[in-house]
C-alpha cells in the first residue's frame, strides 16, 4: 500500500510545482497566473478570468500517495471529458470559454436536506484537503494527480440520507450550447451519469474535487466540481456536477448503458480483469516518455487496504 502520511510527503517538497508556472499553457496568461489568494468564504467568486486562481486553507491529508505528481500540464491537456469532444487534448480547447458560474447542485431523493444549493453554499461547511492521488483509465494509461476536495463521506453524512438511501447517483450538467461535445450524435445518452453504492460513497477515500495543484478546478477537468474515486477507473469521476440523488435502486450509468459488456457499475481497477478488447496488467504512465515500459496495474489501483473490504462475497471476475 502506498499511502504515506502527511508528515512524509509535504506539498512543499513537490518540486514539479514550479515548474508547471512556466509552462507554455500559462506563460499567454501571464497576468492570471499565480492569482490572488482568494477569502475563504470567497470561492463562489471564482470567474473564468480567474482560474490560476489559488484556493484557500487547503490542509494536507493522510490518504495522499507518496508519489511525484504529473505535471499541470499533462494533466490539464490529456482528458477525456467527451462533453467537450472525444479527443484527448479537445477538453483543453473546447472548454476554455465555459463558464462554471453562477452553478447549482440539486440535491434529491431519499435525505432529508434535499433542495437546491448555490456551490459556494454546497461547499463552505466542508474543510478544503489535498489529495495526491494516483489515477487509472479504463484505456490502460494513468498520471497521479494533486487534487484539492472536500471529503463526500462528510457530504453525505450532512444531507442525512434515509434508511432507504442504497446509492448515490450523480449527473453532469446537460448544455448542448455550452458543451459541444453533447451535440454529436453517438452512444452515450445525455446527461452523463454514474453511481456509487452508499458504502462506497462514505468510504475515507472519495471526494469532490474542486481544485488541482492549489488552484481553482479547471474547466477541462471538471470545473467547477466533480467526483475523484482513486480505486476506480477513471471513467467513474464525474465531472461537471449539477445533480446528487439519493436511490434505492442501482442508478444508471453512462458507459454501463452504453457498452454494458465492457463497462460495468462497479468497475473497481482489477489487473486480473481485462477489458473485453485489451489488457488491463500494465500500464502507460503519462508523462513517462515515449521509451518507458509500462507498470504493473496494482488491485483496486494499490487502495486496497481501505476499499477491499466493500466486496466481501463479490464475485471480482464480474466486477469490471
Amino acid at each position: 500500500m502506498l499511502i504515506r502520511k502527511p508528515a512524509d510527503v509535504r506539498p512543499s517538497e513537490i518540486t514539479s510545482y514550479d515548474n508547471y508556472l512556466n509552462r507554455r499553457d500559462f506563460m499567454r496568461a501571464g497576468a492570471i497566473a499565480g492569482g490572488a489568494l482568494l477569502a475563504p468564504s470567497a470561492l463562489a467568486a471564482v470567474v473564468p478570468d480567474a482560474k490560476r486562481a489559488r484556493l484557500p486553507d487547503v490542509s494536507e491529508s493522510p490518504y495522499s500517495t507518496g508519489e511525484s505528481p504529473n505535471s499541470y500540464e499533462d494533466i490539464t491537456t490529456y482528458n477525456n471529458y467527451y462533453e467537450f469532444g472525444t479527443g484527448k487534448d479537445d477538453p483543453a480547447v473546447h472548454a476554455r470559454d465555459f463558464e462554471p458560474r453562477p452553478w447549482t447542485i440539486e440535491v434529491e431523493g431519499h435525505a432529508e436536506k434535499t433542495g437546491t444549493y448555490d456551490f459556494d453554499d454546497f461547499v463552505k461547511p466542508f474543510d478544503l484537503e489535498e489529495r495526491i492521488y494516483r489515477m487509472r483509465c479504463v484505456e490502460a494509461w494513468s498520471m497521479v494527480i494533486p487534487w484539492v476536495g472536500i471529503s463526500l463521506a462528510a457530504v453525505v453524512k450532512r444531507l442525512r440520507p434515509t434508511s432507504k438511501a442504497r446509492y448515490v447517483a450523480f449527473e453532469t450538467l446537460h448544455d448542448a450550447r455550452r458543451m459541444p461535445g453533447q451535440r454529436s450524435r453517438w452512444s452515450l445518452d445525455w446527461p452523463y451519469r454514474e453511481g456509487l453504492t452508499i458504502a462506497e460513497a462514505t468510504n475515507p477515500l472519495p471526494i469532490l474535487a474542486v481544485g488541482l495543484y492549489g488552484e481553482v478546478l479547471p474547466n477541462q477537468n471538471g470545473a467547477p466540481i466533480r467526483l475523484v474515486v482513486p480505486w476506480k477507473y477513471g471513467f467513474k469521476g464525474i465531472k461537471g456536477i449539477v445533480r446528487i440523488r439519493f436511490t434505492e435502486r442501482q442508478p444508471p450509468c453512462s458507459w454501463n448503458m452504453a457498452q454494458p459488456r465492457e463497462y460495468g457499475f462497479y468497475a473497481n481497477v482489477n489487473p486480473d480483469v481485462d477489458h473485453p478488447r485489451w489488457s488491463q496488467a500494465r500500464e502507460r504512465r503519462i508523462g513517462a516518455g515515449i521509451f518507458a515500459e509500462k507498470q504493473p496495474t496494482l488491485m483496486f489501483n494499490g487502495y486496497g487496504e481501505h476499499v477491499a473490504h466493500l466486496y466481501d462475497g463479490l464475485d471480482l471476475r464480474l466486477n469490471y
